[in-house]
């Protein structure tokens, strides 16, 4: 049974740091290509960060460059999203994905709050 589990999700003050993980298991989590996407109330989800299958290579929104970074930990099968400086902006329901070609799952995602 393929399983992505997020965590790490809460309530932070802007400019303030916060760690996200994803947890998988059931499906061969090295071939994956893996990414994270959120989505803000009233907005359609969009890719946050994504990351190649062996961890080489990776993509940013414009709005989070310079701020978010993904990793990818092939032993564990897991990956994480580092996101610092924070901004209101940021709050969403943060989902991880993984893609092989046609084969696409989700996790049932994490809320991030960024208020003060």
């Amino acid at each position: 049974q393929v399983q992505l589990v997020e965590s790490g999700g809460g309530l932070v003050q802007p400019g303030g740091s916060l760690r996200l993980s994803c947890v998988t298991s059931g499906f061969a989590f090295k071939i994956y290509m893996m990414s994270w996407y959120r989505q803000a109330p009233g907005k359609e989800r969009e890719l946050v960060a994504r990351i190649s299958s062996r961890g080489g290579d990776t993509t940013y929104a414009d709005s989070v460059k310079g701020r978010f970074t993904i990793s990818k930990d092939n032993a564990n099968n897991m990956i994480a999203l580092q996101m610092n400086s924070l901004e209101p902006e940021d709050t969403a329901v943060y989902y991880c994905n993984a893609q092989y070609y046609d084969l696409n799952y989700w996790g049932k995602g994490t809320l991030v709050t960024v208020s003060s």
